[in-house]
C-alpha cells in the first residue's frame, strides 16, 4: 500500500503511557512514531515489516523525529524499541512489557476480533502474585494466579491450567501482553466455559541462548513446576488435585516445555496445549491417558505441520484439536486467540 494512500485517522495506541499521544495507529494498521531527541543524528524504530530494518524516523523542524511504518502491521500486540544513534532505548510514550529478555516498548494494532479480550463491564477475576519456596533452586520463586470471579465465595474446588510464556518473556506475559484474565472473564460471563484457575510462572527459559533451543531439556523447570509449584497451589488454593483437573499449555518455548514435561510426567497433567510450540506425534502420547491435545499456530507460521500432526493424532485415536489463527505470525494475537479456543475444551 502506497504511503500516499495512508488514512490520516491516527489515534494513540492503547498501550501508551497515560497522556501520551504517540505512538499512534490508524484504521489500516499503520503505526506512526514521534520521539523527542533534538541532539540525535538518527532514530530508528525496530518495529517494521519483516526484514526491512524497522522504521527510520525523519528529523522535524522542532527537533523531534517522526515516521510511519512502510506498510500496515499485523493486528495485535508488538514489541519494539528505539535505536537512537548507536544506543537502544525504550519509547518514552509507550508502556513497557517484558520480552526479548528485557523490558520492551509495546504497541497494539487494533484487531477486528478484539472483543474477546476487551475489558468489559463483567465480573472480574483476580490475578495475584504468590511467592513459593523452591528448594531445588535455593530461592523463593514467583507465580501469578488467576482465580475466577466467583472464587472464594463458596467451598467449590477448581481445575487448574498451568500456562507458560515464551523465550525472552516471564511470568507477567500472559496477563499483560496476553490478557489471559480478560479472556477468561469474558468467557465465563458469556457462559462458554466452566471457571478454572490459571497459574503462570517463570519457565527458566531465558538462560538458553537464542538459536540453541534444541539443547533445552526443561528438567530444572520440571522439578520447580511439578514438585514444588503444583503442591503449593494445591495446598493454598481450592483445587481439585488430580490429573483429570490439571492442564499444561504454553506458547512458543513454553510449548516446548509443555511437550517435554507432559511426556515425562503424564501422571500430572490430563490436558496438553502447544501454542506455536511444536507438535506431538502419536508415539509421544503412548500410555499418557491424555484427555485433550490442542495444537495451534498463526497462518504465517507453519500451519500445515500443525494440521497434519493433529490429523495423525486423531487417526491414532486421540482427542486432538488444531487451530490456525488467520493472518498472524509468531505473536500474541495468535496466542490470545489460541487460549480463547482452548479454554472451552478443557476439563470436559
Amino acid at each position: 500500500m502506497a504511503q500516499d494512500s495512508v488514512k490520516e485517522d491516527f489515534v494513540p495506541s492503547s498501550k501508551n503511557q497515560p497522556g501520551k499521544e504517540y505512538p499512534m495507529v490508524n484504521s489500516q494498521g499503520y503505526a506512526r512514531f514521534r520521539v523527542e531527541a533534538p541532539e540525535a543524528k538518527s532514530v530508528t524504530v525496530t518495529l517494521g515489516l519483516g526484514g526491512r530494518g524497522g522504521t527510520k524516523l525523519e528529523k522535524q523542524s522542532d527537533g523531534s523525529w517522526m515516521g510511519t511504518t512502510e506498510g500496515p502491521m499485523d493486528e495485535g500486540f508488538h514489541y519494539y524499541h528505539l535505536i537512537v544513534d548507536d544506543g537502544a532505548f525504550n519509547d518514552p510514550g509507550a508502556l513497557n512489557y517484558y520480552g526479548s529478555c528485557r523490558w520492551e516498548s509495546g504497541i497494539e494494532i487494533p484487531a477486528h476480533d478484539k472483543d474477546f479480550y476487551a475489558l468489559k463491564d463483567v465480573p472480574h477475576g483476580n490475578v495475584q502474585q504468590v511467592l513459593f519456596s523452591s528448594p531445588s533452586t535455593g530461592v523463593e520463586r514467583r507465580a501469578f494466579v488467576y482465580t475466577p470471579p466467583e472464587y472464594g465465595k463458596t467451598d467449590k474446588k477448581y481445575p487448574v491450567l498451568y500456562l507458560q510464556h515464551g523465550w525472552g518473556e516471564d511470568e507477567t506475559a500472559w496477563s499483560n501482553q496476553g490478557h489471559a484474565n480478560l479472556i477468561m472473564d469474558n468467557l465465563i460471563a458469556e457462559g462458554k466455559i466452566e471457571p478454572f484457575i490459571i497459574v503462570m510462572t517463570y519457565g527458566m527459559t531465558n538462560n538458553v541462548k537464542f538459536g540453541t533451543i534444541n539443547q533445552f531439556d526443561a528438567k530444572e523447570f520440571e522439578t520447580v513446576l511439578v514438585d514444588e509449584l503444583v503442591p503449593y497451589i494445591d495446598k493454598n488454593f481450592n483445587t481439585v488435585p488430580d490429573k483429570k483437573h490439571r492442564a499444561m499449555a504454553g506458547l512458543s518455548m513454553g510449548g516446548v516445555e509443555t511437550k517435554l514435561i507432559t511426556m515425562r510426567r503424564p501422571e500430572t497433567f490430563g490436558y496438553y496445549g502447544l501454542l506455536s510450540g511444536g507438535t506431538y506425534a502419536p508415539d509421544d502420547l503412548k500410555d499418557s491417558g491424555v484427555g485433550l491435545v490442542f495444537i495451534s499456530c498463526g497462518s504465517k507460521e507453519n500451519p500445515d505441520r500443525v494440521t497434519s500432526a493433529v490429523e495423525a493424532l486423531k487417526n491414532a485415536g486421540y482427542n486432538a484439536v488444531s487451530y490456525v489463527s488467520p493472518d498472524t505470525a509468531h505473536e500474541f494475537l495468535t496466542w490470545r486467540r489460541s487460549l480463547y479456543r482452548l479454554a472451552p475444551l478443557l476439563f470436559r
